[in-house]
């Protein structure tokens, strides 16, 4: 996920061992480009919606996204998989 003024928030989910959605990166600025950078060399798809970014640009590193963000989530990681298909 990535806002305009550059805000990059990077999730994993592996749906055998994870509860919901983490964390993994986040950033803003040059460290933002980075994580995008990083994600587009290893084909990882990046999703631009600004709203989500800036709402899990507050969730720490390494923590479920909370429940609030679910339906949002979702939403994107089921756009990323049919892209995937």
């Amino acid at each position: 996920m990535t806002t305009p003024d550059r805000i990059a928030v990077a999730l994993a989910y592996d749906r055998e061992t994870d509860h919901a959605p983490r964390v993994v990166a986040k950033g803003r600025g040059e460290i933002a480009e980075r994580i995008i950078e990083t994600a587009r060399a290893h084909g990882v798809v990046v999703e631009a919606d600004p709203a989500l970014a800036a709402a899990l640009s507050f969730v720490e590193l390494d923590e479920n996204i909370p429940e609030e963000l679910y339906k949002a989530v979702a939403i994107v990681i089921g756009f990323v998989l049919r892209l995937q298909r």
